[in-house]
């Protein structure tokens, strides 16, 4: 098996606001996997909140290229997975672009969507969420205009002036809102407070909304909202999530964090069992990890798997969206190709 990879920047659409940070771009790498006539495509996004970088991403794909350039054949691919993720404990995005490119390259090979390898739940369209940056309030006015044909917005919050914010939104929609924190608020009364507030205004769920490290406080606002809290940076795999201890109802699974389909897997049947929601997300991905995660949308209570309507750079075809709509391709694997764009020329590159 042949594996090559290729850097790229995806560029925003708009500047993307966060509460600790904004910016005009994502660093990413794709990779394609090569067995026989067929190819298999991965990523690593890398957002700075993810805390793992270009460099490291890259060390270990070649740490992994060791072991794929000596597999002829895919007789077990959760024995493989493993083997890579053995490699080393950290680089879970670079992990995930290996487990999302040997689930692509397995499909193609067995002719079948990822869904149906696991005989997985159908895939049906599934409304998401669009997500909203933090931004000034004309650019906010555009972004709410410019995703009229969406019946979920998610807004960026985590600020000192939260609620003007809400406010300023909900002078323009009265759509449902998913509002994430990125850990912003630490005072665990002025939490709770925010939480009935934003049950007035329509808000489904919150997001993250304080720091990692403040547990206990987490689980008092948990046990006490009108409204479900779902973890994001408190959880990246399997193992956090069966250390939670009644902080959030439920958790945002990603595969730049969790290490890919077969780990997300695991954490949604984790979720099933303990009565814990799971909203299916993305970290600022293309369509080639969003296409991956979206095999797995038969399962999810809440859906957040918009970020390639966010780039305009996107290199790949796969997921489509229509009225505010996620929808599979039907093209095998995860679904996707690349795009015929001759400033990309990805024959030339992986």
């Amino acid at each position: 098996m042949k594996l090559t990879y290729k850097t790229f920047l995806l560029e925003f659409k708009h500047p993307f606001g966060v509460s600790s940070n904004t910016r005009k771009e994502t660093p990413t790498i794709f990779i394609q996997l090569e067995l026989n006539d067929f190819k298999g495509y991965g990523e690593a996004c890398l957002p700075v909140y993810l805390g793992e970088t270009t460099h490291e991403a890259l060390s270990f794909l070649e740490k992994a290229k060791m072991v794929l350039e000596k597999i002829t054949a895919v007789d077990d691919l959760s024995k493989l997975i493993v083997e890579i993720n053995l490699l080393d404990k950290n680089n879970n995005a670079a992990k995930a672009a290996i487990d999302i490119a040997l689930h692509d390259l397995v499909g193609k090979i067995k002719k079948q969507a990822v869904w149906q390898l696991y005989d997985l739940p159908e895939v049906l369209p599934r409304a998401t969420s669009l997500t909203i940056g933090i931004d000034k309030e004309e650019v906010l006015i555009q972004k709410i205009k410019e995703a009229e044909e969406f019946s979920i917005l998610k807004i960026k919050a985590g600020t000192d002036n939260d609620k003007d914010l809400i406010q300023l939104i909900r002078r323009y929609t009265r759509k449902p809102l998913y509002v994430d924190v990125n850990q912003g608020w630490k005072d665990k009364e002025r939490v709770l407070d925010m939480m009935f507030w934003l049950k007035e205004q329509n808000v489904i769920l919150v997001e993250q909304p304080m720091p990692v490290e403040m547990k206990k406080e987490m689980t008092w606002v948990t046990e006490r909202s009108p409204i479900p809290t779902i973890a994001d940076e408190s959880v990246k795999r399997l193992k956090d999530l069966q250390a939670l201890n009644g902080e959030f109802s439920g958790v945002n699974i990603k595969l730049m964090k969790c290490t890919g389909i077969s780990e997300a897997l695991k954490m949604i049947d984790y979720c099933k069992k303990n009565k814990q929601l799971v909203l299916l997300g993305c970290m600022a991905e293309s369509s080639c990890a969003t296409s991956a995660m979206a095999q797995l949308m038969g399962y999810a209570d809440y859906i957040d798997l918009d970020a390639p309507l966010l780039y305009k750079n996107d290199p790949f075809e796969g997921v489509k969206y229509k009225n505010g709509y996620v929808f599979l391709s039907d093209r095998p694997g995860i679904g996707l190709e690349p795009k015929k764009d001759p400033e990309i020329i990805w024959s030339d590159n992986l």
